[in-house]
């Protein structure tokens, strides 16, 4: 009966933890793998460093090329994508 009260404790926090901290962390994550996954070009994205440009070609092995001023292209890792501010439309088939 004792050893139950002294662990009950931990396992509240640790619950606690669990779901404001770790679990929100977790779909913050998958979302941003999803938007990061569901790229393509003309999408106008900003990086992490605070660049802001318009994806020209989304390459196989995780990074993408992106055109920040006419004729400016730089390659940057799929990951260091902070948001996208416009997406393009799917041309239809």
């Amino acid at each position: 009966m004792q050893g139950i009260t002294q662990i009950l404790p931990l396992v509240l926090i640790f619950g606690i933890m669990w779901f404001f901290l770790i679990r929100p962390q977790q779909k913050k994550l998958k979302e941003h793998q999803s938007m990061v996954a569901a790229l393509r070009r003309g999408d106008q994205v900003i990086t992490q460093g605070g660049i802001i440009g318009k994806v020209s070609k989304v390459k196989e092995d995780n990074e993408i090329e992106i055109e920040i001023a006419s004729g400016v292209h730089i390659r940057v890792v799929r990951s260091t994508i902070a948001s996208v501010v416009s997406k393009t439309e799917p041309a239809s088939a």
